[in-house]
């Protein structure tokens, strides 16, 4: 299905069943997404990567969260790097630069070329129920620009790209999108002051955007979320600020968004919206169902993502051979980064940052 090309799709479990490779020939999508329920072990990960990778006629975009601290997939493949703000308060950019040198590597090691990561939003105290506890690089947009600039520089260096998020920023959000969508009472002139900074340095060191689900009524009044929002998207990131690369909604399966639009109109509105790839999560049934939607794209919004989809293609590096000791090897050494941050007492055991999930896979 045409439609597929601008689909990230989520697979349910730890092996390929033969019901989700059938929809996967069918739809051809651009890539998958994996999650915590995806991993098992080191190998098996591998294998399902390189099953995923098969199933497909083109490079596909295969890509993780993978920040540190509670959003960490691979936590069942062994050592948890620190969080952003663990890495953060330690206050030495050599750590963080080893932090990112170490994701890429790891990843690449899995067969992943994308990581959604770094998180670009700026903490303003870190208390809000929003789902960015702990994951922001810092307090100040300097703070986040320096600390998430070498993060993704570093791990940039290994071969796997990077997305920042959540565009336009939702630190000050109330509610965690997750579950509902929320209202960012900001206006253009604050944005500018304070969220806005690190997504316009970093610019041309990311590879793709990811559009969050809050409403901004300052920037759009019609209320549509900033990922549904052709006013934020085309108009703001793409016409104002001349953004050439790709855009990526996060995931289309949350309560913001299936609270209130149908498949249909979401993945339709999105990608219409100035999205070119959108996430789709937890549903792998209805991916057909998305993809056939997909299909009546206005030919002028569908060319512009194609091309930019084609640019990401074209950037992606095959994956490294893959072995238990090259594994073991990176291992030991993210447990070291850990130690080097938290001390060997607080490294041994999960902290604060670490160890509270919300019941819903964030990202």
């Amino acid at each position: 299905m045409k439609g597929g090309q601008y689909i990230l799709m989520g697979v349910p479990g730890l092996e390929l069943d033969a019901k989700t490779a059938a929809i996967i020939r069918g739809v051809q999508p651009a890539g998958f997404i994996l999650f915590g329920r995806n991993i098992k072990s080191p190998a098996q990960l591998r294998k399902l990567a390189d099953d995923l990778r098969g199933e497909v006629r083109h490079a596909p975009v295969l890509t993780i969260d993978q920040e540190g601290g509670r959003v960490s997939r691979l936590k069942e493949c062994g050592a948890e790097p620190p969080s952003a703000k663990q890495l953060r308060e330690k206050g030495d950019l050599r750590l963080i630069e080893r932090h990112g040198a170490l994701t890429g590597e790891i990843l690449r090691l899995f067969g992943f070329n994308l990581d959604l990561a770094p998180v670009l939003d700026v903490s303003f105290g870190g208390d809000a129920d929003n789902s960015l506890k702990n994951r922001t690089w810092g307090l100040t947009p300097d703070e986040v620009i320096a600390n998430a600039g070498a993060f993704n520089r570093t791990m940039r260096e290994q071969g796997v790209l990077s997305c920042g998020k959540h565009f336009p920023g939702y630190s000050r959000a109330a509610v965690d999108p997750h579950h509902e969508l929320p209202v960012v009472a900001r206006s253009r002139s604050e944005l500018e002051e304070e969220e806005w900074k690190p997504f316009r340095a970093l610019g041309g060191e990311i590879d793709a955007l990811m559009v969050g689900h809050a409403n901004y009524p300052a920037l759009d009044d019609s209320g549509f979320p900033a990922s549904l929002s052709r006013k934020i998207i085309h108009g703001i990131l793409r016409d104002e600020w001349g953004w050439r690369g790709a855009v990526i909604s996060d995931d289309l399966d949350m309560g913001a968004i299936v609270g209130h639009y149908g498949l249909a109109e979401s993945v339709t509105r999105a990608v219409e919206a100035g999205n070119d790839l959108v996430l789709l999560c937890h549903r792998p049934e209805l991916i057909p169902d998305a993809a056939k939607a997909l299909e009546s794209i206005s030919p002028a919004r569908a060319a512009q993502a194609e091309r930019e989809i084609a640019h990401l293609r074209e950037k992606l590096d095959p994956p490294h051979l893959f072995s238990v000791e090259a594994h073991a090897d990176l291992d030991r050494k993210i447990y070291q980064l850990r130690v080097d941050t938290l001390g060997k007492e607080a490294a041994a055991a999960r902290s604060a940052d670490d160890g509270k999930r919300s019941p819903v896979e964030t990202f």
